[in-house]
């Protein structure tokens, strides 16, 4: 049986990435060495690492100016080494969800933070908007797509401060205008690479400012400087992320990836909209492309672990919702496919028609 993979992290990757990378592990470049035990100064690695770069630089249009570099430690580290960068005295957070709260907690231990908004109250089932950003702020730190709750920002903010982004969930689904951040940030393990490997993307000039002396690997400055080198990178997932990069660009690059992220959004949206055992749980403006969440209608509630169960016997992986929301979510990463969607639908229509 076909399976269908909705995980919302680690996620599916592109076939032919998974099978390169593959290729890879068994034998690097007809070395008779696997890529997983080669030197990460070995001469036929820097290359993966300038390509992987060059890609990322090219297909979100990265004004120069800019540095590319790849850590270890995932989003949750830049929780830290962002404060510890850029908060000099005061810093302002957008509370969304689960992973922007553990970020303005963290930033706390540098500085004055203060919660420019938030949509707690509703238990993060919309994004704010319309919202006055403080102009004394060091930056402004928001998460464009939130993973637990289903909702996103889909648009580059004007900000009269500087600009920072947790994008782990959503790069390179769309076009991004890099010239409005600071920095941004993401954990590659939805749409870029196999997990391990954290791209943050930083405006040089920005860097040198902290307050503070810095731990040597907490400073940005240090993996500037040395090519993300500093120390033993990540190697298979930096491989695995080239690879993806490849895959975007011959799939027409971000504006393909946002045309289908919306084909497939319309399509799954739809059946939860149409369907009476379902609904959303999302303000509709704010549905995340990435993160389908729904969730049983109340007179159904009872159907809740069969419909599971039958999804599952389809082949569909990973739907199960988050503890803090419930119910369903399909995420459809850039290498889920209208295939995956359509058989999600298919089991639903299926399902209604039973009950």
């Amino acid at each position: 049986m076909k399976k269908y993979n909705f995980n919302a992290g680690p996620s599916m990757l592109p076939r032919e990435v998974i099978e390169n990378t593959a290729k890879q592990i068994l034998d690097f470049n007809g070395s008779g060495l696997s890529i997983m035990e080669i030197s990460h100064r070995a001469k036929d690695f820097q290359p993966v690492v300038d390509e992987a770069q060059a890609l990322i630089k090219e297909l979100l249009d990265i004004p120069e100016g800019y540095s590319v570099i790849f850590l270890g430690g995932g989003a949750s580290l830049q929780f830290t080494q962002i404060p510890a960068n850029f908060l000099i005295k005061k810093a302002g957070y957008l509370n969304t969800g689960a992973w922007a709260k553990k970020a303005l907690k963290e930033a706390k231990l540098f500085g004055e933070v203060v919660e420019v908004a938030s949509s707690a109250d509703k238990n993060y089932t919309y994004m704010p908007h319309g919202f006055e950003i403080p102009t004394d702020l060091d930056y402004l730190h928001i998460t464009t797509n939130n993973t637990i709750y289903g909702t996103e920002l889909r648009e580059d903010i004007d900000s009269p401060v500087p600009l920072i982004a947790d994008m782990s969930s959503d790069i390179m689904s769309r076009p991004v205008d890099v010239s409005k951040y600071t920095a941004i940030f993401a954990g590659a393990q939805k749409n870029m690479a196999m997990a391990g490997v954290t791209v943050i993307i930083v405006k040089d000039d920005m860097l040198d400012k902290a307050p503070r002396e810095l731990p040597t690997m907490l400073n940005y400055r240090t993996h500037v400087d040395k090519g993300s080198m500093f120390n033993t990178p990540p190697v298979v997932p930096i491989y695995s992320l080239m690879e993806t990069m490849r895959w975007v660009k011959a799939q027409g690059g971000v504006k393909e990836m946002d045309r289908r992220a919306k084909e497939r959004a319309e399509i799954l949206y739809g059946e939860i909209d149409r369907n009476k055992l379902f609904h959303g749980t999302v303000v509709e403006a704010d549905r995340s492309l990435m993160n389908i969440c729904f969730v049983m209608n109340e007179d159904y509630k009872e159907l809740e672990k069969p419909f599971l169960d039958f999804a599952i016997e389809r082949g569909m992986v990973g739907i199960k919702g988050h503890r803090s929301v419930g119910g369903f979510r399909a995420s459809c990463y850039n290498a889920q496919t209208l295939e995956g969607v359509n058989a999600l639908v298919k089991a639903m229509k299926e399902f209604e028609a039973q009950h």
